[in-house]
């Protein structure tokens, strides 16, 4: 169908949102918001789930980082401290990064389509509670296998109560496969021609297809570790007769996707968000759909990297992953030049500066180049082998990546919903000082361990010798990662106080530019 004026409106970035404030929250019943099928509804109870989750992981994460900044044990043994990391990771990759970055784009995505609704609400209802009941299992269960539940050391470790973490995986891989139906739904539900479609629709394309394709191998691996465990299979048992490297390949073939699970629907949020703040469109639509179907197709051919420095095979394959591990740097690249050159092509307006949202884009954009940088040296083989792969080298590329750039765009989209949320604003003094907080304290945590990672200082251990290179950035990276932790407090503070206290939202709440470059009064 040929998209009339009025959708061809909602269809341009540049465009003044036709999105109205309302106090969702506090106009809803707790009853509606739990079991409600709203999409509106479903995206709040992801984005409060996720924070939660955050919450309780960022606990987890202070405590073993505690314990790390000094040499020695102070109160933590190795099982309690791999425990906590264990649990820490799963929740935050899982039920945390995934789900609050999906949750925001369940709200933007009909709006930017130009739909009344979220298609299939029932299945995005479903895929939430099943992700909290894994989550609960996971805190329950407390397995002890790091968060990439390695076999066979899943199959031998972990306590009676490891079937918990078994069935956490399962449920993540439903959850997850059911969301990207949702999206994959939706999308194709767009009204206009698909030249018109804006670039959240390919975004979340992109993101339909990745949850779609990869989760099922996730939900096989968390079966076979059950059956494995339970003596009906032998697959990842090499003392059966199984194979490690079979789970290797497995579990990675949904694990280098999944790293794009969170990174995919926060392009989507800088493509929708930034040129509304900048009152122009994007810099160059073509290459950005250009970049995510490249995305998507490389993205399932370089997860032999993830441990290229553990198992030898024919030496064209290790070539070939290299080499697409290599590509994939090409799309990253062309978002991050496209959104560059979006703002670098005109004036940023004084509203623009001082909303908050824009200046957590700017934030996730400048962070994404520091990790970007960074994976070039993990596919390099010899590298990846000689220090990269277990060092703190790999720690400091993946949370630029996840923290610095998934979670701060995510923060970036609550940050402009909120008035369409709740009808008021946020504090602008104590969303400042949260942003302050999180750039200065994810980039010193990001340095420092690229720091130690360059001084050989291994992961995965709860102490460590006290050398002169290792004591100092352990002890700093602590003080940073508490730094980003007093931000989260000051974050969701602000939430909870402005939800009753905060200035009433205008028709503008952001006071955004309009197309011709003149700020719209608000009403």
């Amino acid at each position: 169908m040929v998209a009339t004026p009025e959708t061809a409106a909602a269809h341009d970035e540049s465009r003044m949102p036709d999105w109205v404030p309302e106090d969702l929250i506090g106009n809803t019943g707790l009853r509606e918001l739990l079991f409600s099928d709203d999409y509106r509804l479903i995206a709040i109870k992801g984005v409060l789930a996720s924070l939660m989750v955050m919450a309780v992981a960022g606990f987890f994460a202070l405590t073993f980082r505690t314990e790390l900044a000094l040499p020695g044990l102070q109160f933590l043994t190795a099982r309690p401290f791999i425990g906590l990391v264990t649990v820490h990771g799963m929740l935050m990759v899982f039920g945390f990064a995934i789900p609050i970055t999906i949750s925001v784009c369940y709200y933007m995505l009909p709006k930017c389509l130009g739909l009344d609704r979220l298609s299939w609400t029932g299945a995005a209802h479903w895929s939430f509670w099943l992700l909290l009941v894994a989550a609960a299992l996971l805190l329950i269960g407390r397995p002890s296998f790091t968060w990439t539940f390695y076999a066979p050391m899943s199959l031998r470790v972990g306590g009676d109560l490891v079937w918990m973490g078994y069935a956490a995986i399962v449920l993540v891989g439903v959850s997850e496969l059911l969301a990207g139906l949702v999206l994959l739904r939706t999308v194709l539900a767009f009204r206009g021609r698909w030249r018109d479609m804006p670039l959240m629709g390919w975004a979340m394309l992109t993101e339909a297809g990745l949850l779609i394709v990869s989760t099922p191998m996730l939900t096989l691996v968390g079966i076979i570790l059950f059956t494995d465990r339970l003596g009906v299979s032998a697959v990842f048992d090499p003392a059966r007769g199984g194979s490690a490297v079979t789970f290797l390949w497995m579990f990675w073939f949904y694990g280098h996707p999944a790293v794009y699970l969170p990174f995919v629907p926060v392009i989507g949020v800088i493509y929708t968000l930034l040129p509304r703040f900048l009152g122009r469109p994007i810099w160059s639509k073509t290459s950005g759909v250009v970049a995510l179907g490249l995305l998507f197709a490389l993205s399932f051919g370089v997860f032999h990297h993830h441990f290229q420095a553990n198992v030898t095979i024919h030496t064209w394959v290790q070539r070939f992953f290299q080499v697409t591990t290599m590509l994939i740097m090409v799309p990253s690249t062309l978002h991050v030049f496209n959104w560059i050159a979006t703002i670098w092509q005109g004036e940023i307006t004084p509203a623009a500066r001082a909303a908050i949202p824009f200046k957590f884009i700017c934030g996730a954009i400048f962070m994404v180049i520091v990790g970007g940088v960074a994976g070039f040296l993990n596919g390099q083989i010899s590298i990846d082998s000689s220090f990269v792969h277990n060092t703190y080298w790999l720690p400091g590329h993946f949370h630029a990546m996840f923290l610095g750039f998934c979670v701060q765009g995510a923060v970036a989209a609550i940050y402009y919903l909120y008035p369409y949320f709740t009808g008021r604003m946020v504090h602008q003094g104590l969303a400042n000082v949260h942003f302050w907080l999180w750039q200065f304290g994810i980039f010193g945590m990001i340095m420092l361990m690229y720091t130690l990672g360059l001084a050989y200082h291994p992961r995965w251990v709860v102490d460590y010798l006290p050398l002169a290179e290792w004591v100092g950035p352990q002890f700093w990276l602590t003080v940073a990662g508490f730094t980003v932790g007093l931000g989260f407090v000051v974050f969701v503070a602000n939430l909870l106080v402005s939800a009753r206290h905060g200035a009433a939202a205008g028709a503008d709440p952001w006071r955004a530019p309009a197309p011709s470059g003149q700020p719209v009064p608000a009403e």
